[in-house]
């Protein structure tokens, strides 16, 4: 009799266990904050019901999008009501410091809440993410997600003054970010090899400055070219259109309009505009070149002034970045009239020239309701081996505008904390880490998964002036799309967890395993990328 029974809650015991399904662990990148499973699954058929209110009708059409391109699943739209299969609703209450954060329940309805629309935009890209097949139909594991970000600032960033790519590569690459929860297009328009965006009140910027007659090829310094004519760039028009897509998917999109170096290709459009006067030809070959802007004549000045003025509508990002790095002071010291407008204005280094010169760019901004970014350059410090001299190297005299946001990508990383002591935000993108054209030998895709924006040693208040991180895809060599994804993809997904996902939350095998689905899905699309790991 004891051992019928013995068996019998036996058999009760693995009945009720076999009743029970096992819990499926969710697959995301980036990893959010916290995720209560709870047993079971919801179904998602056919016709499900999406309830909003007026104000997610945005993120309602992209969900609807989203379900039915990738799952093939249709939808009835619910505008203003509180019922349906799945609910977008604005509460105040939900992690109200949060402004990106979300809270999503899976139960036999799923419900996204958030104190803002751009949180409520977040969790739709969580339940994309988190939908799976299985028998044939598709589930959603029973949870309750909070998540919201470690860094405001998670930003990619593309040079398209090396290579012009167009603006359906940009759609494609802003579509990636949304889904990885990257916020910040970074969108470099000028360098030496060529400026992208039209400018009516200077024609030949484009006429000219957007079209070289060679490249060159597999390395700098390498003296070899491709004999290939490279050119292109964005109407005002499509650059409008592709803020607009941008700003749907709340990515903000922040130009860089390189000043005052890498400046050869508005030089070779207007030969006034340069140092020395001289007309040059925008460079085939990569890296600094020939001549700076003469930020001594107040040509030059009106030149920005009127370059800005036609942006500023075209681009509603609070940020403005005026790049800065890389300016070679031979040209200055070369030269007469540039050396006497320094006298006149008491500033003893051509360092000192660039602070001078970037300050008037940061009131000309704050004019215009826009807080200037620059790399860290624009700080007067020394940061390049070629700054031999001290008195060519330093700002002494000057202090950078109030409000500027510095881009740190060189130099040594105590200068961040000195950067911060004397007043400004930072933006970490330290080039050994975050550089996209380096190889996955030098920034193989666990380094970059582990950068950390802040560096050792800040205090808890300095801490809160490091804004986030930016990864940067620089064109110099990246010819094609194909080119260009091998080197982004899949350590986009790497900065993504960098910047969202608090170092406490962050684990390497995890994030392996949770970047098969995406792995899967970029080989599907024809994006070629690196499994380097």
């Amino acid at each position: 009799m004891k051992s019928y029974l013995l068996s019998l809650i036996c058999l009760l015991f693995f009945c009720c266990c076999g009743k029970q399904p096992a819990i499926e662990e969710y697959l995301l990148i980036p990893h959010p904050v916290s995720i209560e499973y709870t047993s079971g699954f919801t179904k998602l058929k056919n016709n499900l019901s999406i309830a909003y209110t007026e104000e997610l009708a945005n993120e309602a059409e992209l969900l609807q999008s989203y379900l039915s391109v990738n799952f093939s699943i249709n939808t009835k739209m619910k505008p203003g009501s509180e019922s349906g299969n799945i609910i977008l609703k604005l509460d105040t209450s939900i992690l109200p410091d949060k402004k990106e954060g979300y809270i999503m329940g899976i139960d036999d309805k799923i419900t996204i809440k958030a104190n803002s629309v751009i949180g409520i935009f977040n969790g739709i890209q969580t339940l994309r993410q988190i939908i799976q097949k299985k028998e044939g139909k598709w589930i959603v594991q029973k949870a309750i997600v909070t998540d919201y970000p470690a860094f405001s600032w998670r930003a990619f960033m593309l040079d398209e003054g090396r290579y012009f790519k167009g603006k359906e590569v940009v759609f494609d690459l802003l579509d990636e970010m949304a889904e990885l929860k990257l916020n910040v297009f970074h969108w470099g328009l000028t360098n030496d090899q060529g400026w992208r965006i039209e400018i009516k009140k200077y024609p030949k910027l484009t006429e000219i400055g957007a079209y070289r007659d060679s490249s060159e090829i597999h390395k700098f310094g390498s003296n070899i070219f491709d004999g290939k004519p490279h050119g292109g760039f964005y109407t005002q028009e499509e650059i409008k259109e592709v803020v607009e897509y941008a700003a749907k998917r709340h990515i903000m999109v922040v130009p860089e309009v390189n000043m005052p170096g890498h400046a050869c290709a508005a030089i070779a459009a207007y030969p006034w505009l340069g140092t020395s006067g001289k007309e040059i030809k925008v460079p085939t070959n990569f890296g600094v070149k020939y001549d700076v802007f003469n930020v001594a004549d107040p040509k030059v000045i009106q030149f920005f002034e009127d370059v800005i003025d036609e942006m500023i509508p075209l681009f509603p990002s609070p940020v403005f970045h005026i790049g800065g790095d890389e300016v070679r002071y031979n040209h200055w010291n070369e030269s007469p009239y540039v050396r006497s407008y320094m006298t006149k204005n008491g500033l003893k280094a051509p360092a000192e020239l660039q602070v001078y010169f970037t300050n008037n760019m940061s009131n000309l901004l704050a004019g215009k309701s826009r807080r200037m970014m620059g790399w860290n350059e624009i700080t007067g410090d020394r940061v390049h081996s070629y700054q031999k001299e001290e008195s060519d190297a330093d700002a002494k005299n000057i202090k950078l505008a109030k409000g500027t946001i510095v881009h740190f990508w060189k130099g040594d990383t105590a200068l961040i904390r000195r950067t911060i002591e004397k007043g400004y935000d930072v933006v970490n993108s330290y080039h050994n880490s975050t550089y996209l054209d380096y190889s996955y030998e030098q920034i193989p895709l666990k380094k970059s998964y582990f950068f950390d924006p802040i560096p050792e040693g800040l205090t808890d208040d300095q801490k809160k002036r490091i804004l986030g991180l930016g990864c940067q895809m620089w064109g110099e060599f990246i010819p094609t799309v194909e080119s260009m994804n091998l080197k982004i993809y899949p350590r986009i997904a790497a900065y993504s967890e960098a910047g969202w996902t608090d170092k406490s939350h962050k684990d390497y095998n995890r994030f392996l395993h949770a970047l098969e689905p995406f792995l899967k899905r970029w080989k599907a699309k024809g994006v070629k990328y690196d499994v380097a790991k």
